[in-house]
């Protein structure tokens, strides 16, 4: 496994962007070293903070093989940065990662989080309005990540994935169950004995004290 390429954006104005009509999605490859921090790369702008950004989601990870599945299904070759990654990696398919699993590069540690789930802006992105649900049934959403060590990213470093070893949910089970409006207790304990995302674990929070105050 490799980083294949490192990709920021300044702000842009776009439709469907939310509040500040700013999007920071139109990311470009850069090939000079570049600082991570734990709430992101430096000189990569996050517009939407609602939705985007925080420690919980500094990072987010697309690979050449969904890139791959992609390119296959538009008909079209699609530069890295397109679906607004900040790291695309080669060697694994974002749908079978785990919650909590790492990948490390070089002396960077990174702790998967959640999936993307995606919005108007990508779908603006990729000049389609029917993107978001073309990729809620595509399964390739590539994941989100916090930064567990900071560091510098140079393009071409090994990439390893390590196992965690605490209670977790799969990545895609997380896509899947976003879309249920009346998840199962079992279901929502499960995802919030996994190390998720805030954003993630605020939504099942409020799944579970619906389900209780259902309940009487």
């Amino acid at each position: 496994m490799k980083l294949v390429s490192v990709n920021i954006s300044a702000p842009h104005p776009i439709q469907n962007a939310g509040k500040s009509g700013m999007t920071g999605i139109f990311k470009q490859p850069t090939t000079a070293p570049i600082a991570l921090t734990p709430l992101g790369l430096t000189g990569d702008a996050v517009c939407d903070v609602d939705n985007h950004g925080g420690l919980d989601q500094s990072v987010y990870v697309f690979t050449t093989q969904d890139y791959a599945w992609w390119s296959h299904e538009l008909g079209r070759d699609l530069a890295f940065g397109t679906f607004g990654e900040n790291l695309t990696i080669d060697g694994f398919e974002s749908a079978t990662c785990l919650v909590g699993h790492v990948l490390r590069i070089g002396e960077i540690v990174l702790q998967i989080t959640a999936p993307r789930i995606p919005c108007g802006t990508l779908a603006a992105r990729m000049g389609d309005p029917g993107f978001v649900k073309q990729f809620r049934f595509a399964e390739h959403p590539g994941v989100y990540c916090r930064v567990l060590q900071a560091g510098t990213l140079t393009i071409g470093t090994d990439v390893t994935y390590e196992r965690f070893t605490g209670d977790t949910v799969s990545v895609i089970e997380m896509f899947r169950d976003f879309y249920e409006p009346d998840l199962a207790e079992t279901t929502i304990l499960r995802h919030l004995a996994a190390p998720i995302g805030i954003r993630a674990r605020l939504d099942m929070q409020r799944a579970l004290k619906k389900l209780y105050a259902g309940r009487g």
